[in-house]
């Protein structure tokens, strides 16, 4: 075994960061044992230096994050402060200096991850970042290792916590969307600004990622058809109790049918009970693959948090520093299919349309015109009516998202139509 140890530098010390540092401290005699040799926390980039860190030797703590990357003894820098810069620049900056790189950072990783791996690429280091996507649920080391000799045709899951404690407490409860909100604001599980969850820009930079792996192309942030879930309402869940589902804000990578494009989308979606996501509780995560050869896999387990992000960072620690010790590198980016990503107006899927309609005769013939005319077709109709005022719902067969725009778009234009309730996508079947 290597006596001298490998020594890591931490940028960022928030609930993730110190975390790590307890972890590689309370840990360190069973790390050594895993890597083969002892590793070492050489230094600690924070903004706030005289806040108290337990555990942490006073002396490793600097402000100079650019300094410490750049020390030339560094083996492996771990990335945790999030955001695109200054994180960027400090890991193109720690592999010049001859540093691997272990990263949580999904927004950066959704917008540059290919220039990033080009960077570790050329410089002969590793770049992981496990923890970026669905905390500690091992999901993309299977992807780009144990399935890299299979074919992946979808992707689709729960990626983020927060909305779907939201989602779970107003199908459980009964609660409104804010009610819901504020519960998870109250637990921890909302950010006092919760923009980046409940208007899912957290889960498609998740997607974006999955899917390139998935399907061994770039596929960016911008690449990301996405749409949060603030609109959903108590009726929605009462409209898909009726139909046996629940509602989910789903993350959707998939290969298309002639495996010539690819389609990567975020959106709320009702999913039926006997779906293996919708008994997804609290603020949980949930990733279901499909391959050709290995069928249909299910990854479950908790999604974010200090703890479990953590392990995830670790788990990839212990890979690098074992690379380092083999003089090898891990697997970098496979984007060697370049296949396109299709617009959303291409996506096919079913669709759940409720109809604020006049209460009178012809009013459903009309509608199943122009459902017609626009070539979707209808699966079922549910209608109710009161003092000349009825709800509408209809629920289509698979349909472009083009075609379903453009028939609600006509829908709108009926005098009998009164407004369009919601709409909503129907995956999982």
């Amino acid at each position: 075994m290597r006596t001298r140890p490998l020594k890591v530098a931490l940028l960022g010390c928030g609930v993730v960061g110190s975390e790590v540092a307890r972890i590689m401290t309370t840990h360190a005699d069973d790390l050594t044992a895993r890597i083969g040799a002892p590793v070492e926390l050489a230094g600690v980039a924070v903004r706030r230096p005289s806040k108290m860190r337990e555990g942490i030797d006073p002396a490793l703590v600097t402000t100079d994050a650019t300094a410490l990357v750049k020390r030339g003894d560094i083996d492996v820098v771990i990335e945790v402060i999030g955001g695109i810069e200054p994180a960027r620049s400090l890991i193109t900056t720690a592999f010049e200096h001859g540093a691997s790189v272990v990263s949580a950072n999904k927004a950066l990783l959704a917008q540059d991850g290919a220039a990033l791996h080009a960077a570790a690429d050329q410089h002969g280091k590793d770049l992981y970042y496990e923890a970026a996507v669905a905390g500690a649920i091992p999901l993309i080391r299977p992807l780009r290792e144990s399935l890299a000799g299979d074919k992946i045709n979808r992707v689709m899951g729960i990626v983020n916590g927060t909305t779907n404690f939201i989602l779970d407490k107003m199908d459980s409860t009964g609660a409104g969307y804010q009610e819901a909100l504020d519960e998870a604001t109250a637990l921890g599980y909302a950010e006092a600004d919760p923009t980046a969850d409940v208007e899912a820009y957290d889960a498609a930079a998740k997607a974006a990622i999955l899917a390139g792996i998935a399907f061994h192309t770039r596929v960016r942030l911008d690449d990301v058809y996405r749409e949060g879930m603030t609109e959903v309402s108590a009726a929605d869940f009462a409209s898909a109790k009726a139909m046996g589902c629940t509602i989910k804000l789903l993350a959707i990578c998939e290969r298309a049918a002639d495996g010539q494009s690819v389609t990567a989308r975020v959106h709320p979606a009702m999913i039926p009970l006997s779906h293996p996501l919708a008994s997804v509780r609290e603020a949980y995560n949930a990733v279901f693959v499909e391959a050709e050869a290995a069928g249909r896999l299910m990854f479950y387990g908790p999604g974010a948090g200090g703890s479990p992000t953590a392990s995830a960072v670790l788990g990839d620690l212990v890979a690098v520093c074992r690379n380092k010790l083999a003089e090898a590198t891990g697997p970098g980016e496979s984007a060697y299919t370049q296949l396109p990503v299709s617009p959303m107006g291409e996506v096919v899927t079913r669709y759940h349309i409720s109809l604020d309609v006049a209460d009178k005769p012809g009013v459903l013939a009309q509608v199943a015109t122009v459902f017609a005319e626009h070539g979707v077709s209808i699966d079922t109709v549910r209608q109710q009516g009161k003092d000349g005022e009825a709800s509408l719902v209809v629920v289509t067969h698979r349909a472009a998202d083009a075609a379903l725009s453009g028939t609600v778009e006509a829908l709108r234009k009926l005098d009998t139509v009164r407004g369009v309730a919601s709409i909503m996508r129907v995956e999982g079947e």
